[in-house]
């Protein structure tokens, strides 16, 4: 009988690798933006968000690839970037400071939030650098209110700052800007309200968005943390990042799909959690593409990130949804 079951369980995966991938249109990229100079060391980028004066900032690796254990040295390079809106390289800062940065987020005074998964904290920055805040405990993981597990993401709800916290753990935790713990929501599971590798979470103010990566799915929360929702989209995918649009309406950015193979395809979501429309920002080739992060504009166009393809893509997306 056993080896039986091994034939059979033998079968059905060779069955289910055979499955064709996810068709869906090709976005019309912006091949010309940005402009990386020759000069800069540039490579594995892992986040972007923009501030209130449209500079695009970009969160990179410079070339270091995600390696377990990971290393204790900081990347020497400069790993922040800030573009114009026209793609010119504006400022450069991070030298030394990161491990293995993840997150990015720009607060509403223009101070940039940053994760970094390997010193297992969140920090803040001014707006040119300046470290200004740290929470955790540097190469100490834990789950408390000093404690992180490998923190994914930062959004901002009011005076609360969100961590999508993380690989290790299972929740979004609460502070105030100073670093005050408020508390938390989640924890490990599939049920409503439940999370697994809480990879991004952003919010419109009447809800948040948590991209639950492993369990193949975006969960809506109220903004005191009530579970409203288990959005699976055409069940195709993992959700890596969230973005909402307005009106209800949220874009997002599969990095895997359902058999574990790379790639970026970004959904456009409508109000009840059903997907209006979709289609695909990877380059062709498995392993060629993982999308990571997006962030959107007020001229209504959005940015993703390609860590694999080693990519920030601008593309244009319809909004007369709204």
């Amino acid at each position: 009988m056993r080896g039986i079951h091994v034939i059979i369980g033998a079968a059905l995966l060779a069955s289910c690798s055979s499955a064709p991938r996810e068709e869906a249109p090709r976005a019309e990229v912006d091949a010309d933006w940005p402009s990386i100079p020759a000069d800069a060391v540039f490579g594995q980028p892992s986040a972007i968000d923009i501030d209130s004066h449209g500079h695009v900032f970009v969160l990179h690796r410079a070339g270091r690839e995600w390696e377990e254990p990971f290393t204790t040295e900081p990347i020497a390079e400069d790993t922040v970037f800030m573009f114009s809106q026209d793609g010119q390289l504006l400022a450069r800062w991070g030298a030394g400071q990161f491990i293995m940065p993840h997150g990015l987020s720009v607060d509403a005074e223009d101070d940039i939030w940053i994760t970094d998964v390997a010193r297992e904290q969140v920090l803040r920055f001014s707006h040119d650098g300046e470290e200004e805040l740290v929470m955790g405990v540097r190469g100490e993981s834990g789950e408390d209110g000093n404690h992180f597990g490998r923190p994914a993401d930062v959004a901002f709800l009011g005076d609360r700052v969100l961590v999508a916290d993380g690989y290790v753990n299972t929740r979004v935790a609460l502070f105030d800007r100073e670093g005050k713990y408020l508390g938390e929501w989640g924890g490990p599971g599939e049920d409503a309200g439940e999370l697994d590798v809480p990879h991004a979470v952003s919010t419109d103010g009447e809800r948040v968005y948590v991209a639950d990566r492993e369990n193949a799915r975006i969960s809506v929360f109220s903004t005191e943390g009530e579970p409203l929702g288990q959005w699976r989209g055409l069940e195709r995918g993992h959700t890596y990042s969230v973005k909402p649009l307005g009106g209800g309406w949220v874009l997002a950015v599969e990095g895997r799909d359902m058999l574990d193979r790379t790639g970026a395809m970004v959904r456009v979501y409508r109000p009840d959690g059903t997907v209006e429309r979709s289609f695909d920002l990877a380059l062709e080739g498995e392993g060629a593409s993982l999308g990571h992060d997006l962030a959107l504009d007020s001229a209504g166009r959005a940015y993703m990130i390609d860590v694999y393809g080693n990519r920030v893509i601008r593309f244009g997306i319809d909004r007369a949804q709204e």
